[in-house]
């Protein structure tokens, strides 16, 4: 598996298709995150954008081979283990894209409630930014793995598709990240650090699931 992460981490690097996500990303960002407001509220904010990009980049892996080169990698490894590498190439971009954010934001952010009375203890709150990212750059990576091939082929089904499942992701309660996001943004309402350990436990079964069904049917499709 490591071999095939190598050679899926290359493809994207060589393919530049994961600037647009990236940039839109950090362009996002910039113009929602100032230096100086409440630490909790900015990442709260920057988990819930990190979620599209996420299904974008998992998107980008899935379909960034040739159907020629696809062929050949799942004929020599198993279309599982082929398919699978490319979606976990895409969630660990998205987790690492997470990661750096998490600590610019919590670096630049002030320690403090949305109020700006109540003290928040910067280090645990950058670690909960940090759970919150990962829940959605996972609940994301499950969005992109079903909303793209081998499950929808055509670009003008799986777009809206994917442009739906990241609303409804977002917005829908219950959701994974919908309830990581709100635990931020209530805890720095509160002044208190939650630690949004129910919300990732959700988004990685709900990756699991998805990368399950994806790689199944990659399997029978092959």
């Amino acid at each position: 598996m490591t071999a095939l992460l190598r050679y899926q981490t290359a493809l994207l690097l060589r393919s530049q298709r994961w600037l647009p996500p990236v940039v839109l990303y950090v362009a996002v960002l910039a113009v929602g995150i100032r230096g100086g407001e409440p630490v909790l509220d900015s990442l709260g904010y920057g988990a819930a954008a990190l979620l599209p990009v996420a299904a974008w980049l998992v998107r980008v892996c899935a379909t960034n081979e040739p159907p020629a080169a696809r062929s050949c990698v799942a004929a020599s490894v198993g279309p599982v283990r082929a398919h699978l590498a490319s979606l976990l190439t895409g969630a660990l971009a998205a987790t690492l894209l997470g990661a750096v954010a998490t600590a610019v934001v919590t670096v630049i952010s002030d320690p403090s409630s949305t109020n700006h009375r109540i003290p928040v203890p910067l280090l645990p709150a950058g670690g909960a930014g940090l759970l919150a990212m990962l829940a959605c750059a996972l609940l994301g990576a499950a969005v992109g793995a079903v909303t793209t091939w081998p499950l929808l082929r055509s670009p003008g089904r799986s777009v809206p598709a994917l442009l739906l499942a990241v609303l409804l992701a977002l917005v829908v309660s219950g959701s994974p990240g919908r309830e990581a996001v709100t635990a931020l943004v209530t805890g720095s309402q509160e002044g208190t650090v939650p630690v949004p350990v129910v919300p990732l436990a959700g988004a990685a079964l709900v990756a699991v699931a998805a990368a399950t069904a994806a790689c199944a049917l990659g399997s029978r499709r092959a």
